[in-house]
């Protein structure tokens, strides 16, 4: 019997499923041009009706998996399910809240500059992550103070 991974969709799947390719960057080209706006708001706005699916598909599975067990031990593993069920429609949350924070700044025209150098951020970083609001280097020395005081 075949058993098939589930796995949740990355932004790079999110490209093939809106048809897209990566961005080909052309000579001379201005960062953050009208096509380039395009193609990522096609990739978030993909990615969030993708996210969505999902929510709504595993808010029926929940609905229709809750039955009342007697046995402890089946319940207990009932509940360890829906407890990993929502922690994962939680993060699903998570996810389209920050689409739809990228979204608003695409439309304020701050999308692909970093949040706090205001630097570009870079067609390939974007790419793999829509979502990013700041550049490589401020990201590296957030994570590096963040690390330093957890310590």
């Amino acid at each position: 019997m075949k058993t098939k991974k589930k796995f949740q969709k990355s932004s790079l799947n999110i490209l093939s499923i809106a048809g897209l390719k990566p961005y080909f960057l052309r000579k001379d080209e201005e960062y953050m041009n009208e096509m380039q706006i395009k193609h990522f708001k096609k990739i978030l706005e993909t990615w969030k009706k993708e996210v969505t699916k999902v929510i709504q598909k595993n808010i029926f599975i929940m609905k229709d998996k809750h039955i009342n067990l007697p046995d402890p031990i089946d319940r207990a593993a009932q509940e360890e399910n829906f407890n990993l069920e929502l922690r994962k429609r939680d993060r699903d949350y998570k996810i389209i809240k920050k689409i739809n924070e990228t979204l608003k700044r695409v439309e304020s025209n701050t999308f692909g500059y970093c949040g706090i150098c205001e630097i570009e951020i870079g067609i390939r970083r974007l790419e793999a992550r829509p979502t990013a609001y700041l550049c490589i280097d401020c990201k590296t020395l957030a994570e590096l103070r963040k690390k330093q005081i957890s310590r």
